[in-house]
């Protein structure tokens, strides 16, 4: 089967060029495609893997411009792979995940003052469950539209992850993290609903974000888009 691959360079000049391979594998998943490209034909192509097992979130990449994780997805000829979106490049399909992974600290999102007489049911372990699943791929960040005109908007997992601790009954000091979170976060978020559809782990960042949004309110906070709207002279109904 044959694959096309991004390189890219910015040792002295950036270049960015997609090439052909062509490997002989039955149904490999791509990081075997990747590997046999890298020990057999071109030592120079450059990636990252760690756990081969879909919980380390390092080989995210693109194919045919969506995110996959390379050590799940089964290759298809023809298929096109480059880097991430939306974060630098490091070389080839490397990419720096700094930037975003900053937004966890930015935005609070531990759990920084806990109540010692909490006790935790299993329904309220439900409740924040699936947050926990988060392995910080930044697949969600590559297709986010908003973080791809505002750099500095604190984006999907770090807003799942706030929600994570928000809701978590033993947290103390929950309207502090969700002060943090009304610039360049929950009100910015369109509600596309793309990461969603990318996580590898089934998170709904969306719904996470929508969550927040009213325990927001239930602080007194609004969307500060309603201030500038002009609705000419007002509703009529």
């Amino acid at each position: 089967m044959k694959i096309n691959i991004k390189r890219y360079t910015n040792e002295t000049t950036p270049k960015e060029e997609f090439l052909d391979y062509e490997v002989n594998l039955e149904r490999p998943t791509l990081l075997e495609v990747l590997y046999e490209i890298k020990i057999n034909q071109d030592a120079t192509l450059t990636y990252s893997s760690g756990c081969r097992s879909s919980v380390c979130g390092s080989c995210a990449m693109r194919v045919n411009g969506r995110e996959v994780l390379a050590c799940a997805y089964k290759v298809q000829d023809g298929d096109r792979v480059e880097h991430l979106g939306n974060v630098e490049v490091i070389r080839d399909l490397v990419v720096n995940m700094d930037k975003a992974l900053e937004f966890n600290a930015k935005s609070k999102a531990w759990l920084s003052q806990k109540n010692p007489n909490a006790k935790l049911s299993i329904a309220d372990e439900k409740i924040n469950e699936i947050q926990s699943d988060c392995i910080l791929c930044g697949s969600c960040y590559s297709v986010c539209p908003v973080y791809s005109v505002n750099d500095a908007f604190k984006g999907p997992f770090a807003l799942t992850r706030v929600w994570k601790y928000v809701s978590d009954k033993r947290e103390l000091d929950a309207q502090v993290k969700i002060a943090t979170i009304q610039s360049d976060g929950i009100w910015d978020c369109t509600l596309c609903n793309e990461c969603t559809v990318v996580c590898p782990q089934g998170i709904s960042s969306k719904a996470d974000i929508e969550k927040l949004r009213m325990r927001s309110a239930s602080f007194g906070y609004s969307d500060p888009n309603f201030a500038n709207m002009d609705f000419g002279g007002g509703l009529s109904f």
